[in-house]
């Protein structure tokens, strides 16, 4: 952007449409760029609100011409009855705050919801051989909630959440159960479905409580009497969720989590329709998130790299309609995903709209604005703005890693963002 580039016009001029620069200080504006298209009247009224008579703006990146000035100046109206005046700086660090104040709300009710949820499941895997019907009721209940605020979900965003989220042995499957239920949400299952793939996902790895520390997770160092241990946790699973008492479907997702539709999977290497319909949504989930959180870091792949491997090279392990689906709510760059953006700055995928993957939530690495500071940019509402490519996190700059900080195990929430349209009788 060179200065012949730049327009300078009257803020009564400004428009939906227009990209304005603004040479203002992080803390002087309350919007996370500097440089942006307005794209709402919410937008229109804080550039008003900033107290500067002239804004740049760039008409080669706006897509509509200023308005014309007005024959009369624009008239603020004073609603308080004392007229104080309003200091810009001032409301605009307000509005910043509370954007703030707002978005680490959302993200601690969100790690809140997550760390109950995990002390739901961790009382399950401690007493579902001892007491193995109320375990079952427990693990009911908590899946029975998490569905009620899935299902018929309009939209819901995928959310990041920190490494501290929760108890660590409990990251896996409750990754797993919030992906399915989401994953069979998105593929239109019944609520009654929902919950049996919540359930099941919920206990898949239940026979792990039956082997040794080291045998609970298998790695490309593993060796083969270890890996042949490791593989029981299925047939122990199945024989505790008949102790519970649970319905023929959630055992079958319990016996089929690693059953491949190829035939190359475990423990019965079954192919095609002989593996229930649940447990191909659970298989999906639970190989995406071993991937991203491998047992070894130094095995783990990114989100990104994730889907890439799984739909290039092994979707023939899979149901292709559901792996589709999965990397459509997923988006091409998953939450946790490392990224560089089309104004060559680099950013963390925070979370991602399932229904507009594609321009998900990220934190955008900008060293002159203090990362506690930092407002989370929406890259659905900046235009002008776009992912060029996935980075492994060793592949940032000191700085940036310092920064942007990327999760060494990915840890997933929900959020409702908007309430499904209510059915009328007219």
């Amino acid at each position: 952007m060179t200065a012949k580039d730049v327009k300078l016009i009257d803020v009564q001029q400004l428009c939906i449409g227009l990209y304005v620069y603004l040479d203002l200080g992080w803390t002087e504006h309350p919007f996370p760029l500097n440089r942006f298209k307005i794209s709402n009247d919410t937008q229109l009224a804080q550039l008003r609100q900033l107290g500067l008579r002239k804004i740049k703006y760039l008409p080669s990146r706006s897509d509509v011409e200023p308005l014309p000035m007005p024959d009369q100046p624009l008239t603020v109206v004073i609603t308080d009855t004392e007229s104080k005046p309003v200091d810009p700086e001032m409301l605009a660090k307000k509005m910043r705050q509370e954007l703030l104040e707002a978005q680490q709300a959302s993200l601690e009710q969100c790690e809140q919801h997550f760390s109950r949820a995990a002390h739901s499941w961790k009382r399950v895997m401690l007493n579902a051989r001892m007491e193995p019907v109320e375990s079952a009721q427990t693990a009911s209940a908590l899946a029975n909630s998490l569905v009620r605020d899935i299902a018929g979900t309009h939209e819901v965003s995928i959310r990041l959440l920190s490494e501290k989220s929760g108890e660590e042995s409990a990251v896996h499957p409750l990754n797993v159960t919030i992906l399915s239920a989401l994953l069979g949400n998105s593929l239109g299952l019944s609520q009654e479905s929902l919950t049996q793939v919540a359930l099941g996902a919920l206990l898949h790895d239940l026979g792990k409580t039956e082997l040794t520390p080291r045998c609970r997770q298998r790695d490309q160092l593993s060796s083969a009497l270890d890996i042949k241990h490791y593989q029981t946790h299925v047939d122990h699973g199945v024989q505790i969720a008949e102790r519970m008492n649970l319905v023929p479907d959630v055992v079958a997702i319990i016996a089929q989590h690693h059953e491949w539709l190829n035939g190359q999977g475990f423990p019965a290497q079954l192919r095609g329709e002989a593996i229930a319909e649940l447990s191909r949504v659970v298989a999906i989930t639970n190989h995406y998130d071993n991937l991203c959180n491998a047992s070894n870091p130094s095995q783990a792949v990114t989100p990104h790299d994730a889907l890439a491997l799984m739909y290039a090279r092994q979707r023939d392990q899979f149901d292709l309609r559901m792996l589709t689906a999965f990397i459509k709510m997923m988006g091409v760059y998953p939450p946790g995903s490392v990224v560089q953006l089309s104004d060559e700055r680099y950013a963390l995928v925070t979370s991602v709209n399932a229904n507009r993957p594609i321009k998900p939530q990220v934190l955008i690495h900008d060293e002159g604005v203090p990362v506690h500071a930092a407002i989370l940019v929406n890259l659905d509402e900046v235009d002008e703005l776009s992912i060029t490519r996935s980075l492994k996190p060793t592949q940032l700059p000191r700085a940036v890693y310092d920064y942007l900080s990327p999760r060494m195990r990915m840890c997933y929430y929900f959020e409702r963002l908007r309430e499904p349209p209510v059915a009328t009788n007219e």
